[in-house]
């Protein structure tokens, strides 16, 4: 697994790319914040003035909506004593949250986040977005992983929408 994925900005640079730099961003702060212990607020200082939009060791990143950026982050780190309990629910038994790696944990909170809290994104849009997220770090088990728990986490949190 590579620590950092190396997102090279597309040209199109509509809300929908927005949004999904938003989330690599998001996740890729969830996981400072856990193996570092970084603070909220320098997360948010460091992201919005060196990843979200700009050239990082040659890489340009696309440029990330930062509001929503900010609402994940937040979001999750506010409702993580909810989200928790609820991705262990949706694990496999024997494999609880705290056992999963760092980055693949921070992709199933900030998903889990946006399906219980931004019912203005499809919960399909939502899982398929973070699953291209685990894309950027992991082969097709650990995508794998992410699709069946954030499709099983939406079925309870947004259930009309899967009739």
């Amino acid at each position: 697994m590579a620590d950092t994925p190396k997102t090279v900005a597309s040209k199109t640079e509509g809300k929908a790319n927005r949004r999904g730099a938003a989330r690599l961003a998001a996740v890729q702060a969830l996981y400072q914040m856990d193996i570092a212990g970084a603070g909220i607020n320098d997360i948010f200082a460091e992201f919005e003035s060196h990843w979200l939009g700009n050239e990082v060791e040659g890489d340009e990143y696309l440029p990330a909506e930062a509001a929503f950026f900010r609402d994940i982050v937040s979001g999750v780190v506010r409702d993580q004593g909810r989200i928790d309990p609820m991705l262990d629910e949706a694990l496999s038994r024997g494999w609880p949250l705290k056992r999963i790696e760092a980055i693949l944990r921070a992709t199933l909170r900030a998903g889990a986040y946006e399906l219980g809290h931004r019912k203005d994104v499809p919960a399909r849009v939502v899982i398929k977005e973070y699953v291209d997220v685990a894309h950027a770090f992991f082969e097709a088990d650990e995508a794998g992983m992410v699709n069946a728990v954030l499709d099983q986490i939406a079925r309870q949190t947004r259930a009309g929408e899967f009739h």
